[in-house]
């Protein structure tokens, strides 16, 4: 369950983006895991997310099946439930397996456009 808090500056339109490069799931087909690392940026509204509900939120995949499409989509659908965000994107960046990485994006409202042209962070961890 993710757990929020009122925005504490819900007067100003800002970004919140945080990462976290440890993600695991496992992959459907093969049962073996596989690793990403998940992007979210998001606008807030009333709320925001609280990060240890987040990281425990993240760690419930672990031990699922999960196509990298599907497991993507399933994070941005609960944070906008719990968050009722103005915007939300989630990216999840999954390493290589196979010869191939996958980028998932998805993305929830529309961005204000007092943030177009925010750049993401940069951090560290595969891209």
């Amino acid at each position: 369950m993710i757990e929020v808090f009122p925005n504490p500056h819900p007067d100003r339109t800002y970004l919140v983006e945080s990462v976290a490069p440890e993600f695991t799931c496992l992959c459907p087909r093969t049962g073996q895991p596989d690793f990403a690392t998940i992007r979210v940026r998001y606008a807030p509204g009333k709320s925001c997310f609280e990060l240890k509900s987040f990281k425990l939120f993240l760690g419930s995949f672990r031990n699922e099946g999960h196509f990298h499409e599907d497991v993507t989509n399933r994070i941005l659908a609960e944070l906008v439930a719990a968050v009722d965000p103005v915007w939300m994107e989630v990216r999840g960046e999954f390493h290589v397996r196979g010869g191939i990485a996958t980028t998932v994006t998805v993305r929830h409202g529309t961005l204000p456009a007092a943030l177009a042209g925010v750049e993401p962070a940069v951090w560290p961890g595969p891209s």
